[in-house]
C-alpha cells in the first residue's frame, strides 16, 4: 500500500482577476515532490506519514508544511499536531524577493509547529481586505503583511486597528505608521540610499540620479530622504529633478532611467533590483555601456541577481533577520505578551558587483 494512500484530494480556492477558481490537487504525487518541497529524503517524508518514530520535530514540521503548502490535507492521526495557521500577506512573487522572505518565514514558522497561508495579491485581483477576511474565516492565529497598505500614506489604516482591536496579532513589514499600534519590521531605507549614494561618489560620479517607485510610499519617502542627505553632505546638490518616480518593475526602472539619462546621471540608484535591471535596459538602448559610462546600483540582493550581465551592484535587505523577527514577535502577540507599538529597523550591506565603475571625475 502507497504510504500516500490517506492523504485525501482537496479542492484550494484561489483568487486573482477572474474571481475565485478551485484547484483540485489529486493525491498521486510522488514522495519525491514532497521530499525535494520540504528539503528531506523520501524515507523520512515516509516516516512522517506513517506516523513513525526517529524524526525530530523540525523536520516533521517541514514535511507537515510542504504537504499545506502543496494542497493536500495532512493524514487524520497527523492534523493535530500543528500550533495554528499564520497568516501572510504579500504583494505579486513577480519581485524575487517576495517569495524569497515567504519561504524564509515559512521556515522560521515551520520551526515553531505553524504552518503559513500565504495570500499573494495580484494585478485587479483580491484586495488585501478580502484576503485578511479570508484568513479570519479560517482562524489564523495571526498575520503578517508584507510591503501591504500600511505602506501606503494615502490608504486607510482602520483596517489594521480593528484587527487589533479584535485581539489578532499582526506584525507589519516594509513601511511604518505611527497610527497603528502594532510591531513594525523594517530595513533602514535611508541608510539603504546612503550607501549607494556614497558608493558612486567614491568612483567618482557626481550626477547622481534616484529612479524609485511612487512617492506615497514610506520606503520611497525615506529613500528619498537618505538620497538628499547623502547628495547635499557629499556633494553640496541636491537637484530635485534627479528624483525619478515610476513603477517598481523592469519596465518602470526603464522608464525612469530613461529620464535620468536625459537629465545627464551617469550614475544611478534604484529603488529595487527589478528597477535596477530596467535602468540597465535604459543605458544599453541608448547604446551606453554599463558600467563604462553609466553605473547602476539596485536594492534587495534578489535570488540569482549576482548572475545578471553585469552582475548587479545592489543594497542587500536583510531578509533572514527581517523574517525571523516578524515570526519572533508575532508568536511572543500569540503566546500572551502585549502588541508592542515599535519598529525594528535592520541595517541593509552594500554588495558590490560589475554594474558599478569609474566616473568622470576619475577619468578625466
Amino acid at each position: 500500500m502507497s504510504v500516500m494512500s490517506d492523504v485525501l484530494p482537496v479542492i484550494r480556492c484561489e483568487i486573482g482577476a477572474g474571481g475565485p477558481r478551485k484547484v483540485l490537487l489529486m493525491n498521486g504525487t510522488r514522495l519525491s515532490d514532497i521530499a525535494a518541497q520540504a528539503g528531506v529524503s523520501e524515507a523520512t517524508v515516509s516516516r512522517v506519514l506513517n506516523g513513525k518514530p526517529g524524526v525530530s520535530a523540525a523536520t516533521r514540521q517541514a514535511v507537515l508544511a510542504a504537504l499545506d503548502l502543496m494542497g493536500y490535507e495532512r493524514p487524520q492521526r497527523l492534523r493535530q499536531r500543528s500550533n495554528g495557521l499564520i497568516g501572510l500577506v504579500t504583494p505579486e512573487l513577480d519581485n524575487p524577493i517576495f517569495p524569497a522572505f515567504a519561504q524564509a518565514v515559512e521556515k522560521a514558522l515551520t520551526q515553531h509547529g505553524y504552518t503559513p497561508v500565504l495570500c499573494t495579491q495580484l494585478p485587479g485581483g483580491a484586495p488585501e481586505d478580502e484576503f485578511t477576511d479570508l484568513l479570519l474565516d479560517r482562524g489564523v492565529s495571526g498575520i503578517v503583511f508584507v510591503s501591504g497598505l500600511h505602506a501606503d500614506t494615502t490608504a486607510r489604516m482602520d483596517r489594521y486597528t480593528r484587527l487589533i482591536d479584535r485581539g489578532l496579532p499582526i506584525v507589519l513589514v516594509d513601511g511604518y505608521n505611527d497610527r497603528i499600534q502594532a510591531p513594525f519590521i523594517s530595513p533602514d531605507d535611508r541608510l539603504s540610499s546612503r550607501l549607494a549614494v556614497q558608493h558612486l561618489v567614491d568612483l567618482g560620479h557626481e550626477r547622481i540620479g534616484l529612479a524609485v517607485g511612487p512617492r506615497r510610499f514610506v520606503p520611497v519617502i525615506r529613500k528619498i530622504e537618505g538620497y538628499r542627505q547623502a547628495m547635499t553632505r557629499l556633494l553640496g546638490v541636491m537637484e530635485e529633478d534627479l528624483v525619478a518616480h515610476s513603477l517598481f518593475s523592469v519596465e518602470g526602472g526603464q522608464a525612469a532611467a530613461g529620464v535620468l539619462l536625459e537629465r545627464g546621471c551617469t550614475g544611478i540608484v534604484c529603488a529595487s533590483d527589478l528597477m535596477a535591471l530596467g535602468a540597465i535596459r535604459a543605458c544599453r538602448a541608448q547604446g551606453l555601456a554599463v558600467p563604462g559610462e553609466v553605473s547602476v546600483v539596485g536594492f534587495d540582493d534578489s535570488p540569482l541577481i549576482a548572475f545578471t550581465d553585469p552582475p548587479l551592484t545592489t543594497v542587500r535587505k536583510p531578509i533572514g533577520a527581517m523574517a525571523a523577527a516578524a515570526v519572533e514577535t508575532l508568536l511572543e502577540e500569540i503566546n500572551g505578551a502585549p502588541a508592542k507599538h515599535v519598529e525594528l529597523v535592520f541595517q541593509p550591506e552594500l554588495v558590490v558587483r560589475g554594474s558599478t565603475g569609474s566616473g568622470p571625475l576619475v577619468n578625466r
